[in-house]
């Protein structure tokens, strides 16, 4: 691309200059980047919130530098694989990572899960690099603002045409952290989801699929029970969320291929009193 591609994910929020202070250390590095900001509306310190949004939205995104910063361990000490002297150890480890069917797309974080599903949607790691001695770091280092001084400068580097040697120490790719996700099963009389996340507007988002729900009902529209926090909803299976009559409850396959609970004019998540984690029972009525 002429113009590099930053994309930048965070759970700093909105209200203080974390996310600004971050665009302009890109900028003094690499002026050129356009910067896309996916969201910085994560909730604070949820790794996986952050991994699941991240993985949906770089499928949307053009090849770049993808720059994800969730990070509740920053100013730990780093992970044992890294050896160096005990007195010589750095932060928690921070990585800058390729992927092996998208070489030329770049994801840069801390190493606790937040790159795990980008990098599996993209094939898994091809190259990954440990940056925090990176060379592009900012001088003097806080132990509580990585973002600024680690992640940012290192992503802006890349965008600027800078290899992964070029920015940090190997690191073996089968090193890297994963993230356990949940599964779907049947038992009970149904299908018991497991509530991945809820976005805005507390639509829920389960780690099922339309096909493990249509098993039970079939492809038409119909009627199901929802049995969630000891209590049980009468919902339908639906393509739209005009589908069904304000305030009631539909089964949606949403924007990204999963399987997903809302409420037309409302919210799921609190009509259902639940939040990420939560079992839910999706039964035939």
């Amino acid at each position: 691309m002429s113009t590099p591609l930053i994309t930048f994910l965070s759970d700093y929020g909105y209200d203080d200059e974390f996310v600004g202070v971050c665009h302009g250390v890109i900028a003094g590095r690499c002026p050129q980047a356009r910067v896309i900001d996916i969201t910085h509306a994560i909730p604070a310190c949820d790794v996986r919130t952050g991994a699941l949004v991240l993985a949906d939205a770089l499928a949307y995104m053009p090849a770049g530098v993808h720059l994800a910063v969730v990070d509740p361990g920053v100013g730990a000490r780093e992970r044992p694989e890294v050896a160096r002297p005990i007195e010589d150890r750095p932060a928690r480890a921070a990585v800058a990572v390729s992927c092996v069917h998208a070489p030329q797309r770049l994801l840069v974080g801390p190493d606790n899960g937040v790159l795990a599903l980008a990098l599996e949607r993209f094939g898994g790691p091809l190259q990954a690099v440990e940056i925090s001695r990176s060379k592009e770091r900012l001088h003097p280092l806080s132990r509580t603002f990585h973002g600024r001084d680690i992640f940012a400068p290192v992503a802006a580097a890349l965008a600027a045409g800078a290899q992964l040697d070029d920015v940090g120490e190997p690191l073996s790719p089968a090193a890297l952290r994963t993230l356990d996700l949940p599964r779907a099963e049947y038992r009970g009389g149904g299908l018991v989801a497991h509530v991945l996340r809820r976005d805005h507007f507390g639509n829920l988002v389960l780690d099922a699929t339309p096909a493990e729900l249509e098993v039970m009902t079939g492809e038409d529209r119909s009627e199901v029970v929802l049995v969630a926090s000891a209590s049980a909803h009468s919902a339908y299976t639906a393509g739209a969320f005009a589908d069904v009559a304000v305030g009631e409850l539909l089964v949606y396959e949403d924007a990204n291929g999963a399987l997903a609970i809302a409420v037309n004019g409302g919210s799921a998540a609190e009509l259902l009193r639940v939040s990420a984690g939560a079992e839910i029972l999706v039964r035939p009525a």
